[in-house]
């Protein structure tokens, strides 16, 4: 598993909050397996288009290193890998909700503004931010 240096000291509970979900797909990944469930590494990779595998693997370890997600191996041929939030990870999710909600709102106020890059994908209702 990958030491982190991640453990403060920490200057705010905001800083502390966005150590964990530092990365373009920490976030995406919480959301992903809390609309989900439990996920596969393929079905998560599929999920998230972009994502690299090296980006997918680093930033599970990391998650599942903070508490946030737990990795199950299943001792099979070919072996099996399944991913599931814990109730760390689930309030983390919980906790970014509203700021979800804030920005499907910059989103449609972008869209409406007609910005450059405001095409950004389909809306998300607030309860699947």
């Amino acid at each position: 598993m990958v030491t982190s240096a991640r453990r403060g000291p920490y200057v705010c509970g905001i800083d502390a909050g966005m150590d964990v979900v530092s990365g373009k797909w920490k976030s995406l990944i919480l959301w992903e397996l809390n609309s989900h469930g439990t996920r596969r590494f393929g079905e998560l990779r599929r999920g998230l288009p972009g994502v690299s595998e090296k980006m997918l693997v680093q930033h599970l370890r990391e998650m599942e290193e903070d508490g946030l997600v737990h990795r199950e191996v299943y001792r099979e041929v070919p072996p099996r890998v399944e991913y599931s939030l814990t109730e760390h990870g689930t309030s983390l999710n919980e906790a970014l909700r509203p700021l979800g909600e804030w920005g499907g709102r910059r989103r449609e106020r972008i869209a409406a503004e007609g910005a450059p890059g405001s095409a950004a994908g389909p809306l998300l209702r607030p309860s699947q931010a």
